[in-house]
């Protein structure tokens, strides 16, 4: 894979693509392949690995489900989970992650984020910037956890779709059980 360049249409910065050039030769190199379950980036995690020639070998999908009910229908998240907790829980998160994997085939591992990029939309208990990750690995347990990133949407987003891939990376660097 090579690195960026001006003439690549891509809505995401160089940094992030190169980012995720490097995710996908981690994936392919271990076997592995991932599948994505979004919210707040609206697909972005999926297409900053998508961007790069070759993906197909190591990313299998992803899941946009930017309401509840798309969660519900898609990723199995329980309704009343997201009545308890809200969409942007760790709860949900893990759920999302966990569904997304199930849903998958070959997926080795699903990662999944649910916040408020912002600019309106939250509270003093759910901030703008605050972002709920999951991430499992077939055959392991899901873990989950939150950042509360600042900036403007873009900026969040933005941040949002770098800690996934290093999250993806980290879980794909854990040796085969």
């Amino acid at each position: 894979m090579t690195s960026t360049t001006e003439n690549d249409a891509s809505p995401l910065p160089a940094t992030i693509l190169d980012e995720a050039a490097t995710t996908l030769v981690l994936l392919k190199n271990r076997g592995l392949s991932v599948v994505t379950a979004e919210s707040c980036t609206g697909g972005l995690i999926a297409a900053a690995l998508t961007h790069h020639s070759g993906s197909s070998a190591a990313v299998e999908g992803g899941f946009i489900t930017y309401s509840n009910a798309m969660k519900t229908a898609c990723l199995g998240v329980p309704e009343i989970m997201l009545r308890k907790h809200g969409a942007v829980s760790g709860e949900v998160a893990g759920a999302m992650a966990a569904g997304a994997l199930a849903g998958a085939n070959a997926a080795a591992i699903a990662v999944s984020v649910t916040g408020i990029a912002g600019p309106d939309g939250g509270s003093v208990d759910k901030p703008v910037g605050l972002v709920w990750f999951g991430i499992i690995r077939r055959g392991g347990s899901v873990h989950t956890e939150s950042h509360r990133f600042s900036g403007d949407r873009t900026s969040v987003r933005n941040q949002t779709v770098s800690r996934a891939l290093t999250l993806i990376k980290r879980v794909a660097e854990i040796p085969s059980p």
